[in-house]
C-alpha cells in the first residue's frame, strides 16, 4: 500500500533531509586515506542526535550501525570498521534520519585520494543516472520510466545494474511501497501520483551485475569483485518536476574532487 503525503508531511521529510545532508557533510570532512569508517559512524550518530534526530539505520532489522559504508566492490550495507581507507579506494556512504515522525534517506560515493580514471567515470555516470531517473519522476509517468532512464543511461557506458536491490517509498517507515528498480521498461509499473515520496538509488557496477552477500549477513558485494557505485536522493512526486528533498550540497561544499 502506498502512503501519499500531504504538503505538510513533505515539509517534515525535507526538515529531516536537511539534518541528513549536514550529517553526510560532517562525515565527508573525515574522508581521506588513513581514515577509519568506525570514526565516521560515531560522528554521524552524534551529529544526528545533537540535532534532534534518530539514525534511521541503527537497529533497523538488527543493523548495528548508523552508516552503511561500502568500499570498492561492496555495493551496500557494509559495516563501519577500524580498517583504514587507502589511496585509490572508492567509498559509498548511505545514511538515514528519523525526525518529527518521518525518515529521509540518501547516499553518496567518494573517491579516496588518487583514483583511477575508470572508477572516477563510474562515479560520474552513476551520479548522472540518478538525475536521469529524477527527471522522469513526475505525475502521470510510471515507475518503469524512472527505471528505464537509469538503466538505459548506464548501460550506454558498458556498466551493469544491480537487480536485487531497489529504491523504495519513504515516509513514516524507512522502506515503504512502491519499490523503485534501477532497470525496467518505459510505461510499466505503478503510476506516479502527487504526494508519493520515493528514494531513487542507482547501484551500478563496473563489471557484471551479479552480487553476493558476505558472511556477516548484511554486506553485499559484486560477485566478480569489480567496483560498484551508489548515489541516492529522497524525492517528492510533483506535477511537471520532482522535488528533491535530500541534498548533496553540504557534501560538495566540503569534499572536492
Amino acid at each position: 500500500m502506498i502512503h501519499y503525503k500531504s504538503a505538510e508531511e513533505i515539509e517534515l521529510i525535507k526538515e529531516s533531509a536537511q539534518i541528513l545532508g549536514k550529517a553526510h557533510a560532517e562525515v565527508a570532512r573525515l574522508i581521506k586515506p588513513g581514515a577509519k569508517t568506525s570514526d565516521m559512524d560515531k560522528v554521524a550518530e552524534e551529529f544526528i542526535r545533537d540535532n534532534g534526530g534518530v539514525p534511521s539505520f541503527l537497529n533497523y532489522n538488527g543493523f548495528p550501525y548508523t552508516l552503511c559504508v561500502s568500499p570498492n566492490e561492496q555495493v551496500v550495507h557494509g559495516f563501519p570498521s577500524d580498517s583504514e581507507l587507502r589511496d585509490g579506494d572508492i567509498l559509498s556512504i548511505d545514511c538515514g534520519v528519523f525526525y518529527k515522525g518521518f525518515h529521509s534517506d540518501s547516499a553518496y560515493t567518494y573517491p579516496i585520494g588518487e583514483v583511477e580514471e575508470e572508477k572516477l567515470q563510474l562515479l560520474k555516470v552513476t551520479k548522472e543516472s540518478l538525475y536521469k531517473g529524477i527527471e522522469e519522476a513526475v505525475v502521470g509517468k510510471r515507475i518503469g520510466d524512472i527505471s528505464f532512464a537509469i538503466q538505459d543511461y548506464v548501460e550506454g557506458f558498458g556498466y551493469t545494474v544491480v537487480r536485487e536491490l531497489v529504491g523504495h517509498g519513504v515516509g513514516k517507515d524507512l522502506h515503504e511501497s512502491p519499490e523503485v528498480p534501477n532497470y525496467g521498461k518505459r510505461g510499466k509499473g505503478t503510476k506516479l501520483k502527487e504526494g508519493m515520496v520515493i528514494a531513487i538509488e542507482p547501484m551500478i557496477n563496473l563489471g557484471k551485475k551479479e552480487i553476493v552477500q558476505e558472511s556477516d549477513g548484511w554486506t553485499i558485494r559484486t560477485r566478480d569483485r569489480a567496483a560498484s557505485a551508489h548515489y541516492e536522493h529522497t524525492i517528492a512526486i510533483m506535477k511537471g518536476k520532482a522535488e528533491v528533498l535530500t541534498t548533496h550540497k553540504y557534501i560538495e561544499e566540503v569534499y572536492k574532487f
